[in-house]
């Protein structure tokens, strides 16, 4: 193991897997990826990708709106938060180069979990170790199908997502200001819902 990969607290070796999505919003899905990892690792790195992205049809949340909730979720599911390392990354592009950045914007690690096949290859040639969480119907625990439900004003959205981040989305109107970035059809943007 390289030793910018070995991760030493009071002389004990802590194991650290990296999670890295967009969050937008926060679902069951990625809940399920976090409780899984915290089964096999001592620590879990939460990386928000597209940090610097909000208000955008594909990106409606800030990444403190997006941190807010997986902080809510989290204490909601009852997760140690001291095992919890939140991260925030300005952009989230999909390069060789995408690994010396994520690694300049995180703490060590030993692993990444991911079920996309070009960020796990990208990690895997730089030796980490790369595991692929069970899957979780990703048909509907998907941001675009959750922003979509929105946008059709059906609630079911709301099942998708744990309780406090379906709360915190009432709060902040956010349901109003996904419809209103999809119905604006702003120059540049585009949507895959």
């Amino acid at each position: 193991m390289e030793f910018h990969r070995l991760v030493i607290r009071g002389g004990v070796m802590v194991k650290r897997c990296l999670i890295i999505a967009r969050f937008q919003p926060f679902h069951y899905g990625h809940l399920h990826v976090i409780e899984y990892c915290l089964g096999l690792y001592d620590e879990v790195i939460v990386v928000v990708g597209m940090a610097s992205q909000s208000h955008t049809p594909e990106n409606p949340f800030t990444a403190g709106e997006r941190l807010e909730m997986i902080r809510r979720s989290l204490k909601w599911r009852g997760i140690d938060l001291s095992r919890i390392i939140t991260v925030t990354l300005p952009t989230l592009e999909v390069s060789r180069t995408s690994v010396h950045y994520v690694k300049l914007y995180s703490p060590s690690f030993n692993a990444v979990a991911t079920l996309n096949p070009i960020v796990k290859s990208m990690f895997m040639e730089e030796g980490y170790e790369v595991i692929e969480p069970p899957e979780l119907n990703r048909d509907i625990y998907r941001g675009s199908y959750i922003r979509r439900l929105m946008i059709e004003d059906r609630d079911e959205w709301r099942e998708l997502v744990p309780p406090p981040v379906a709360a915190f989305i009432d709060e902040i109107n956010g349901v109003k200001r996904v419809k209103m970035l999809y119905s604006e059809k702003l120059p540049g943007y585009y949507t895959t819902a």
